[in-house]
Protein backbone atom coordinates (compact mmCIF):
# COMPACT_ATOMS: atom_id res chain seq x y z
CA UNK A 1 0.00 0.00 0.00
CA UNK A 2 0.92 3.47 -0.71
CA UNK A 3 2.29 5.98 2.13
CA UNK A 4 -0.13 8.58 3.08
CA UNK A 5 -3.14 8.16 1.08
CA UNK A 6 -5.28 6.44 3.12
CA UNK A 7 -7.46 7.59 6.49
CA UNK A 8 -6.54 6.35 9.48
CA UNK A 9 -8.56 3.76 11.14
CA UNK A 10 -9.31 3.98 14.29
CA UNK A 11 -11.14 3.10 17.79
CA UNK A 12 -14.34 4.89 18.05
CA UNK A 13 -17.69 4.49 19.77
CA UNK A 14 -21.27 4.07 17.76
CA UNK A 15 -23.93 5.90 20.19
CA UNK A 16 -27.98 4.24 19.42
CA UNK A 17 -30.71 6.85 19.90
CA UNK A 18 -32.20 3.92 22.54
CA UNK A 19 -29.10 4.52 24.60
CA UNK A 20 -26.65 1.45 23.40
CA UNK A 21 -23.19 1.97 22.99
CA UNK A 22 -20.86 0.39 20.94
CA UNK A 23 -17.01 0.44 20.80
CA UNK A 24 -15.82 -0.48 16.84
CA UNK A 25 -13.27 1.20 14.29
CA UNK A 26 -14.03 3.77 11.98
CA UNK A 27 -12.25 5.88 9.58
CA UNK A 28 -15.43 8.42 10.13
CA UNK A 29 -15.04 8.64 13.58
CA UNK A 30 -17.45 8.70 16.56
CA UNK A 31 -21.19 8.77 15.92
CA UNK A 32 -25.01 8.53 16.80
CA UNK A 33 -27.36 6.35 15.02
CA UNK A 34 -31.12 6.21 14.93
CA UNK A 35 -31.85 2.37 15.42
CA UNK A 36 -29.59 -0.50 16.40
CA UNK A 37 -29.41 -4.46 16.39
CA UNK A 38 -30.75 -3.56 19.85
CA UNK A 39 -34.20 -1.64 19.22
CA UNK A 40 -34.62 -2.17 15.60
CA UNK A 41 -37.82 -4.46 15.16
CA UNK A 42 -36.71 -6.73 13.26
CA UNK A 43 -34.14 -8.22 15.56
CA UNK A 44 -36.47 -7.66 18.58
CA UNK A 45 -39.60 -9.29 17.08
CA UNK A 46 -41.66 -5.99 18.53
CA UNK A 47 -43.58 -3.76 16.58
CA UNK A 48 -43.06 -0.25 16.85
CA UNK A 49 -44.24 3.19 15.16
CA UNK A 50 -40.64 4.72 13.91
CA UNK A 51 -40.58 8.53 12.83
CA UNK A 52 -38.41 10.08 11.46
CA UNK A 53 -38.13 13.97 11.20
CA UNK A 54 -42.11 13.70 10.94
CA UNK A 55 -42.86 11.20 8.48
CA UNK A 56 -45.36 9.48 9.85
CA UNK A 57 -47.54 11.90 10.76
CA UNK A 58 -47.15 13.73 7.31
CA UNK A 59 -48.74 10.52 5.66
CA UNK A 60 -51.32 10.61 7.86
CA UNK A 61 -52.28 14.22 7.22
CA UNK A 62 -51.86 13.76 3.70
CA UNK A 63 -53.98 10.63 3.57
CA UNK A 64 -56.46 11.96 6.13
CA UNK A 65 -58.17 14.49 3.88
CA UNK A 66 -57.93 11.91 0.71
CA UNK A 67 -60.24 9.69 2.75
CA UNK A 68 -62.90 12.44 3.55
Amino acid sequence: MKAGIHPEYEASTITCACGAVYQTRSTRGSFSVDVCSACHPFFTGKQKMMDTAGRVERFKRKYARSAN
